[in-house]
């Protein structure tokens, strides 16, 4: 799967990057197969310390959450991210994806929610948007910096 295939690419020169937040294996292998044919970079962090001394380090538009996380939860990550200069677009993801937890999700601040076991459209397109409301929120008029 390309990103390209789905319409939903950025434009040219520029390479979304995406940060894994979990510790389970089979999703990072997951997430890297699906980005790992497009243009798309994908970091991985096991935990909410990890996750928050890469974000500190470099500016990255797109985290990927999963629900529970061995020092915390995506509520814990939602709450530090929101505090950084730039915060990216939170994106939950969880086996156990249902309406309440979208919805708490939403109110309290995160993007939006993915069902695990990853599939390659959804992930793009909500990464893909997710990605676009963070451009957004950084240059409200369109402009770069």
């Amino acid at each position: 799967m390309r990103a390209e295939a789905t319409g939903q690419t950025p434009g040219p020169g520029e390479c979304v990057t995406v940060l894994l937040v979990g510790h389970l294996g089979s999703d990072h292998d997951s997430l890297r197969h699906v980005l790992g044919h497009s243009n798309w970079r994908l970091l991985h962090a096991c935990s909410c310390a990890e996750a928050l001394a890469l974000l500190h380090q470099s500016r990255v538009p797109v985290v990927i959450c999963e629900r529970d996380l061995p020092d915390g939860n995506w509520r814990a990550l939602l709450d530090e991210v929101s505090r950084l200069p730039s915060p990216p677009s939170v994106i939950v993801s969880s086996r156990l994806a249902d309406e309440c937890l979208w919805a708490e999700v939403l109110n309290l601040g995160g993007y939006d929610m993915l069902a695990t076991p990853f599939e390659a459209n959804e992930v793009f397109r909500v990464a893909f948007l997710a990605w676009h409301s963070w451009k957004k929120r950084l240059h409200p008029n369109g402009k770069a910096a």
